[in-house]
């Protein structure tokens, strides 16, 4: 899982192998306008080199202008506010008086990091529970759902892939959606039961399975953090696995083609046992209407047009390949 977050884990585990001093930090708490989310990290070593982010910049600045004048003194979790103040927000940046909380945490063995940083690049979602007092760490099975707590006692983060993305049809195009899907820490299966197109899989961090395509959809049990995409363009594979998918709670379901072949699906769909307002989750012709051309730009196009359903953004119907296409015809006639 290329991430951010598995960036920090792999040079926290490094640097404590190597004998490094190093600190993990943690967004526990943000209130207004801030550069970067609850549950970001980064890791800072004794010598000042960091790995991750926390802010635009400036905070990072600030904890790294500390460690090279005191080096790492802290013996326990430190919690840490800043942007409190006005003058402070512009000093670090925060944009609207935005106040950002951190949890500083010095690193040993008792943080159990080599045990958290193989569990994510085995890709189990696990709950680290830290003692705020001790510094003390547990490690237990996470919940998808499960948001950052913390209180005065503990701070729990879930770490792994949170967000699982099926795509149907193991064709170029789904080997570069599946690449930038694991970036953006999707957990991803791709679907293709035609033996000629699995052969040149090569991806890490991808489950390809050979099965039909509505039988994954039943066996993964969709959820509202599930996404599914079919890009086979055979109506065999692709429509009795949109069938199914939506019936579940999949936040994304969409499929490629051109309009009129979008057209003739919904058609063919309401054949099946499928209510109206569940084919009208179907999107297509997929993606945002960017003037794609190569797969990979397709691909970018499809998590886009994801990305906005998923952070639950409404997008203006000029936007969408259909709109945006016929808008771009009108122009140039």
């Amino acid at each position: 899982m290329d991430s951010i977050d598995l960036e920090v884990l792999h040079a926290c585990d490094a640097w404590l192998r190597a004998g490094y001093k190093c600190e993990y930090v943690t967004v526990v708490r943000t209130w207004g306008s801030s550069p970067r989310p609850q549950g970001a990290t980064m890791a800072i070593r004794s010598d000042g080199m960091v790995v991750g982010s926390v802010s635009g910049g400036c905070i990072e600045d600030d904890l790294i202008a500390a460690v090279r004048e005191h080096g790492i003194v802290r013996t326990q979790p430190e919690v840490i506010t800043y942007g409190i103040s006005a003058d402070e927000a512009h000093r670090f940046g925060l944009p609207c008086g935005g106040t950002i909380q951190l949890v500083v945490e010095p690193l040993g063995s008792h943080s159990r990091m080599n045990e958290l940083l193989a569990l994510a690049q085995r890709r189990v979602l696990t709950r680290r529970t830290l003692d705020l007092a001790t510094g003390a760490v547990e490690l237990g099975a996470g919940q998808a759902d499960e948001p950052l707590h913390i209180d005065a006692r503990q701070l729990v983060t879930v770490h792994g892939p949170r967000l699982r993305m099926l795509i149907i049809g193991a064709g170029q195009l789904s080997q570069f959606l599946a690449q930038i899907a694991v970036g953006l820490e999707y957990q991803v299966t791709v679907c293709d039961p035609r033996e000629e197109y699995r052969g040149s899989w090569s991806l890490p961090g991808v489950n390809v399975v050979h099965d039909m395509p509505d039988d994954v959809v039943m066996e993964m049990k969709l959820d509202s953090r599930s996404a599914v995409v079919a890009l086979t363009h055979d109506p065999k594979l692709d429509d009795l696995a949109l069938m199914e998918a939506l019936k579940t709670d999949a936040f994304y379901i969409g499929a490629i083609g051109s309009r009129a072949n979008n057209a003739r699906r919904r058609e063919r769909l309401q054949e099946f046992d499928l209510t109206e307002a569940q084919i009208d989750k179907l999107h297509g012709p997929i993606g945002l209407y960017i003037g794609s051309k190569t797969p990979y730009e397709i691909a970018i196009s499809i998590l886009a047009e994801l990305t906005a359903v998923k952070n639950g953004v409404a997008l203006p119907e000029q936007m969408t390949v259909e709109r945006g296409k016929a808008m771009a015809n009108r122009l140039a006639a």
